[in-house]
């Protein structure tokens, strides 16, 4: 499929979707929102795909929402549909059933932030630039971020994220939890790619399954939470890949994790 706002690549099991607006910081206008969406969801289908990385191009991630396109009077309406498109789109990142990483250069701001905070992981580059800035245009977060922003850094530091619109930088944004790994901009590529990898060389359906569990923990209490691990444990035993996991420790190699049985 082709597309107007996006690129999407794929090598072996690691496929790379690049927000393609550099023009714009790679605004999420209403095409992107729509095309994000659907190759999230075509990616899903692809049986050979294991892992996918989230990027932009031209030495910025994304600025959030175009603002331009805000220059027009909206009503309520005409603002519920703009951002029930980016809802989509978050939920698509979110229940791909694979690792989504993040890798973050220039700025991840507004939605932008929080669509980096939709992905599992997040590798930024030490010159990245992140913020909950809808105040300053008179706007509440959007794309999840009062979901994800308070489970990444706690709900009194995410307060303050939003009520100052503060912008800060990759070292801090590490130190507060809110990224995974901040970087040298010369490594970024270098780094993701490694980590890709690793995830990719693992057993796709153990993995998917572990990211489900983790995805509703905190929403889940513990009796509950012990239940679902005692249900999916139940069908990693009698997997594939729990056997293969099992041979390759007695025979001393490493696992060949073929990938998920249909």
């Amino acid at each position: 499929m082709g597309y107007r706002t996006i690129l999407v690549e794929k090598t072996q099991a690691i496929a790379t979707v690049t927000l393609n607006r550099p023009e714009a910081r790679n605004a999420l206008d209403l095409t992107m929102r729509e095309e994000l969406t659907a190759a999230f969801r075509d990616l899903n289908a692809d049986e050979a795909v294991r892992v996918a990385i989230l990027t932009g191009a031209g030495g910025h991630f994304c600025a959030g929402g175009d603002v331009k396109a805000m220059r027009q009077r909206l009503t309520a309406a005409d603002g519920r549909i703009r951002v029930q498109k980016m809802n989509e789109m978050v939920m698509e990142i979110v229940n791909f059933q694979h690792p989504v990483i993040a890798m973050v250069e220039g700025f991840a701001v507004g939605a932008g932030c929080n669509l980096a905070l939709a992905c599992d992981l997040i590798i930024a580059s030490d010159r990245a630039q992140f913020g909950e800035v809808f105040a300053k245009v008179g706007l509440i977060p959007d794309a999840g971020g009062t979901h994800f922003l308070p489970r990444r850094v706690g709900l009194a530091k995410a307060k303050e994220l939003v009520f100052s619109a503060e912008v800060i930088g990759a070292v801090e944004a590490e130190r507060i939890g809110l990224i995974n790994r901040a970087v040298p901009s010369a490594d970024l590529r270098a780094v993701t790619d490694d980590l890709a990898r690793k995830i990719a060389e693992g057993p796709p359906r153990v993995l998917g399954m572990a990211k489900q569990l983790l995805n509703r923990s905190l929403e889940t209490d513990l009796s509950r939470a012990l239940e679902l691990e005692a249900f999916g444990q139940g069908m990693a035993l009698e997997g594939e890949e729990h056997r293969e996991g099992v041979a390759a420790f007695f025979e001393k190699r490493p696992p060949r994790f073929t990938g998920p049985e249909r």
